[in-house]
């Protein structure tokens, strides 16, 4: 219970800065959105990004009135835990209802196949390339090597992509999965030992919540995959696979 209580702590904390210094208390039935939150396995840091993403949304319709309430974050924070889930790879059915029932490459219900849909191919593999054309952290020429020669492929694909069709088509979704791939290991080089244990620790604190609830083998796999999405952030690399 304590660790509930200061999940909601740490959330009104920061639901505090993001409206400018104003108090909103998680009480009552607001408590019990956010114990909900905790109790489904929902990292502090992807309940975070979702209260980012409804406050962005305000703040782009003009100056608000009132403070934000947490209520209003709820559907938000639920779609980046489903984002979240998906990436790797812990997808389940009514998770409030059932929380034991996580398994790997169940689909959540609504969304067949467990994956929102993309939009079309060819602006999916430009929004690729706009990601790796922004400026990197660090210079490192084998890595920037990589990036350079992956970028110039998109650029082909996307050129194609506009007009394929059937099995051209197929050939540049199983291309990108290639490449996802190749842009995935370049950016594992570069991770040095403090960086890949802190990295570690971090997915393990993100699947804190999914320890003993899933078999063995299904948290391994997704310990690895939530330490391939954290590389993704350092880096700010782009799920380059299309499915």
């Amino acid at each position: 219970m304590s660790e509930t209580v200061d999940y909601c702590r740490q959330i009104e904390t920061y639901l505090c800065q993001k409206n400018g210094g104003h108090l909103v208390r998680i009480v009552g039935p607001a408590f019990e959105i956010v114990r909900g939150w905790a109790e489904q396995g929902v990292p502090l840091k992807v309940a975070l990004r979702g209260i980012d993403r409804t406050v962005d949304r305000a703040n782009a319709r003009g100056a608000r009135r009132r403070p934000l309430r947490i209520e209003f974050c709820e559907a938000d924070v639920l779609d980046v835990f489903d984002d979240w889930r998906r990436a790797i790879g812990l997808n389940a059915t009514r998770v409030a209802e059932n929380a034991a029932s996580f398994e790997a490459g169940e689909a959540p219900e609504g969304t067949p196949g467990g994956r929102a849909r993309k939009g079309p191919l060819a602006a999916h593999i430009q929004r690729c390339v706009t990601r790796l054309l922004a400026p990197g952290v660090t210079a490192d020429a084998a890595y920037d090597a990589v990036i350079e020669r992956v970028t110039r492929e998109l650029d082909e694909l996307a050129g194609q992509a506009a007009s394929a069709r059937g099995d051209a088509r197929v050939r540049i979704v199983q291309r990108l999965a290639v490449l996802d791939v190749e842009l995935l290991d370049a950016a594992r080089r570069r991770v040095d030992g403090a960086t890949d244990a802190a990295l570690k620790a971090e997915a393990d604190a993100e699947l804190a919540g999914f320890a003993g609830r899933m078999p063995a083998d299904q948290f391994a796999r997704a310990r690895r995959l939530s330490v391939d999405r954290l590389i993704r952030d350092a880096f700010n690399l782009p799920v380059l696979a299309f499915d």
